[in-house]
């Protein structure tokens, strides 16, 4: 990953989902995700935390990854975005991280996350202290998911 502070393709440096995450991430879990005034490029290029956004499908796809997650999951933004977010867990971890999705559906956010994940070498980490909200746009409606976490460690 670079150092390289131009926001990144796509949403990575769309202002308009830049507000969706950041005023999302303030209603629905009652916090500021980032100190003001940072932007989309901060959060995508500086941000000392990881941030994935999934969408609201049936089997939900990456929309974003920050480059904090890239380094994580080790996938540059083009092999991240669009492939499904259950990959990103083994399968046997894959029905602990069902009930956490299900859960922030219903309740709209879960906080104190943690989880195995795995890199895109087989590499395993734990995510710890992840919150995980959804992506509520001004009217109300959901456009999927995001997750945030600030500390991981292999496994």
């Amino acid at each position: 990953m670079s150092d390289d502070p131009r926001p990144g393709p796509g949403l990575a440096g769309d202002p308009g989902f830049f507000r969706l995450v950041v005023e999302s991430h303030r209603a629905v879990v009652g916090a500021p995700l980032v100190p003001a005034p940072p932007d989309a490029g901060w959060l995508y290029a500086r941000a000392p935390f990881a941030l994935l956004a999934h969408d609201g499908g049936a089997d939900p796809r990456f929309i974003y990854a920050n480059r904090t997650a890239q380094a994580c999951f080790e996938y540059d933004w083009d092999a991240i975005v669009g492939l499904p977010s259950r990959l990103s867990a083994e399968a046997p971890e894959r029905a602990a991280r069902q009930r956490l999705l299900d859960a922030v559906a219903r309740d709209g956010f879960a906080t104190g996350y943690r989880g195995v994940r795995i890199a895109r070498s087989g590499r395993r980490f734990w995510i710890e202290d992840g919150v995980v909200w959804q992506l509520r746009r001004p009217d109300g409606s959901v456009a999927g998911q995001a997750a945030v976490f600030a500390a991981w460690r292999d496994a």
